[in-house]
């Protein structure tokens, strides 16, 4: 294992945000209060005792309490958690209760490890198709989560076993949100078409479906909800930014990528939403920033490859973090879109980036995993996987969790495995 040393990471506390309850969709909702908030303008949402992909309602993949070591090396690894060739990002590890996780492969097992890599339990979703690709919400003693069979599943925390399942549509690519009184999660048709719906947690009944099925054409994005500004966004392969009013969620807007590029500028991952904005890659090669209220650019940044990064928030640098298939991490100004650094990797990235107070954690298709420095994006360290690094990395307790694309099988490699990697020292 590959390590540097580099300097030490400090800790950001939060504060309250007490949130009321609300009415949307014609289904009385009450939300618990958030958990964390950032003090100043740029709040975020983290519900209390609820683990879900990208932390927080807004999507920022921002852990400021967490530490990244100065040097780190393997603790132990999965063989064979993922072993399909299709190359959409790989799903990431949530904690559970302890010191446990929960984590998908795109074998359609989930699977719930100790902090040993032992496994406690594990279910069956989707297992003759693309399995699990989206990463899970652990709350109120469940685990939600869709896979490629279209259905979305309820399971025990504790026990793994199935509390219900609804079939939804044709496929499930993105990950779960969840706001403290629904799930929400977008669903692809096989036209190709799509929808989004709202979920009970506690039964799997729908509670809301846009009427209009928006969006179109395979969406794999995860909804972001922005409290603050009222509003829930989804990205979808037809090129187009939807805006819902939340929590009415009446349907206010769409934002079109370039109509001219060829690839009809896909928004294949997450959308951040953070300062009123959408911020958000797409497949013709830009990174937007576009305002919430109006569903309007503020700004585009422009790569040399399409980009499929979720991005990543730092609020106290008022710095987002982008990825592009050109094999560079981006640090841009959030309020000018001006860049301030770019780190070069060997080839795409294509998984979402995990942003702590000092440090970003991120994968690439070179088959590493990479941290380098908030300030500067001066590398701190490297680690080489069997595969290409499309899992979005999962700091937590010092420890960081991510998996591999299986390699090419046509050179007769199969195996995609999940990793632990801890502390060095």
């Amino acid at each position: 294992m590959v390590v540097a040393s580099m300097g030490a990471l400090a800790a950001v506390a939060g504060c309250q945000n007490p949130t009321s309850g609300f009415k949307g969709a014609d289904v009385d909702f009450e939300r618990p209060d958030s958990d964390e908030t950032l003090a100043g303008p740029y709040d975020h949402t983290r519900l209390e005792g609820v683990s879900q992909f990208r932390g927080s309602l807004e999507n920022w993949g921002y852990y400021p309490e967490e530490t990244v070591p100065d040097g780190v090396e393997v603790d132990w690894r999965i063989p064979e958690h993922n072993t399909g060739e299709h190359t959409a990002a790989k799903a990431s590890a949530v904690p559970l209760s302890g010191d446990a996780i929960v984590f998908p492969g795109d074998t359609g097992y989930l699977t719930a490890l100790s902090s040993d890599g032992d496994v406690l339990w594990q279910q069956e979703t989707d297992m003759s198709g693309r399995g699990i690709h989206g990463t899970p919400v652990v709350a109120d003693g469940t685990v939600f989560i869709g896979a490629y069979d279209g259905i979305l599943y309820g399971f025990d925390a504790q026990s793994g076993e199935k509390q219900w399942e609804t079939k939804l549509g044709g496929s499930i690519g993105g990950s779960p949100k969840y706001d403290g009184n629904a799930i929400f999660v977008a669903v692809e048709y096989p036209d190709p078409d799509g929808s989004i719906f709202a979920v009970d947690p506690n039964s799997g009944d729908v509670l809301w479906e846009d009427d209009e099925s928006r969006p179109t054409d395979h969406p794999h994005c995860t909804p972001a909800i922005d409290p603050r500004a009222s509003m829930m966004v989804l990205g979808s392969n037809d090129g187009l930014l939807y805006g819902w009013e939340y929590p009415s969620l009446d349907f206010e807007w769409t934002f079109e990528t370039d109509p001219d590029n060829d690839t009809n500028g896909e928004i294949k991952a997450p959308v951040a939403a953070y300062d009123g904005a959408a911020f958000f890659g797409s497949w013709d090669e830009n990174v937007y920033r576009v305002d919430l209220e109006s569903g309007t650019e503020d700004w585009s940044f422009e790569t040399d490859g399409l980009s499929m990064v979720g991005p990543g928030v730092d609020p106290t640098r008022d710095e987002i973090y982008a990825g592009s298939h050109d094999g560079n991490l981006y640090a841009l100004d959030a309020q000018t879109g001006e860049k301030r650094w770019q780190f070069e990797t060997d080839r795409a990235l294509t998984g979402s980036l995990t942003v702590c107070a000092d440090r970003i954690v991120f994968g690439s298709t070179d088959r590493t995993l990479y941290a380098v420095e908030t300030e500067t994006g001066e590398e701190v360290w490297r680690v080489d996987s069997d595969g290409a690094v499309t899992s979005t990395p999962r700091v937590h307790d010092g420890a960081i969790y991510y998996a591999e694309r299986a390699p090419d099988p046509e050179d007769g490699e199969i195996d995609g495995g999940a990793y632990k990697l801890v502390d060095a020292a």
